[in-house]
């Protein structure tokens, strides 16, 4: 059986700062950042899956599962075999995948989740505005028109939020996404810390090494997906997992 890699997974709406989160913690020893939304962007256009990226980004949707996958595999592929991620000695943080039920589901198999980092935005306007500033910043054509931004949040409340019930609720953080970036970046390495120890330790007794650098693995054919709850109707049962 495949060793999984050792994950820590930053969740929340779009906006919510999951790539600021990540990119700051893939610069401290012991954490790799890998976005699957940079990956995507950074795709050949002229490539097939670079063509799929954009014809489904511009109109606010989520690319489809077996794409997503694919590159998530060959991307880890290529960091392993070159030494760019080192499974044994690195906690790997993601942001953006998985992004729906089936996609957790697919990489059980790879991934090991140890934590779930989920920013909080109860401001939903506030997360609008802040995509919109991001769009002019960052020159991000995808961010840059309110409708497809309400489409984006749309699809997270139907599609990506029902993602938390995958996992055990003891390993999901709740961190408020609306202070700054220090500020939040403060409370997350409250959560992470323990599991960054606990990671070295781990690799120093030799249990269970995180995932060797397989070859890209083959994508399962989609599966009908289950039904999502809305937000507002997650949102209610917040507390109780607190």
């Amino acid at each position: 059986m495949t060793k999984r890699y050792r994950t820590v997974l930053l969740f929340g709406a779009p906006g919510a700062g999951k790539g600021t989160q990540g990119k700051i913690l893939g610069q401290i020893p012991g954490f790799y950042h890998l976005s699957c939304g940079e990956v995507f962007r950074n795709l050949d256009t002229s490539s097939t899956l670079g063509r799929i990226f954009m014809d489904y980004s511009s109109k606010g949707l989520l690319v489809p599962d077996e794409p997503t996958i694919q590159m998530w595999s060959q991307n880890m592929h290529a960091r392993t075999t070159l030494g760019i991620y080192k499974p044994n000695v690195d906690l790997l943080v993601l942001d953006g995948i998985p992004r729906n039920l089936h996609q957790a589901k697919l990489l059980d198999t790879h991934l090991k989740v140890l934590k779930i980092i989920h920013l909080i935005c109860p401001d939903k306007e506030r997360m609008i505005e802040r995509l919109r500033r991001r769009a002019l910043k960052e020159n991000r054509v995808d961010d840059a028109k309110e409708d497809v931004i309400r489409k984006r949040w749309q699809v997270y409340e139907r599609e990506t939020y029902p993602v938390l019930e995958h996992y055990s609720k003891d390993m999901i953080a709740e961190v408020d996404a609306m202070g700054s970036p220090a500020a939040v970046l403060a409370k997350v390495l409250e959560e992470l810390v323990p599991v960054q120890n606990a990671h070295y330790a781990n690799a120093l007794s030799g249990d269970e090494p995180a995932a060797a650098a397989d070859a890209p693995a083959k994508v399962a054919p989609r599966r009908a997906s289950a039904n999502g709850t809305s937000h507002a109707e997650k949102s209610s049962g917040r507390k109780a997992r607190r």
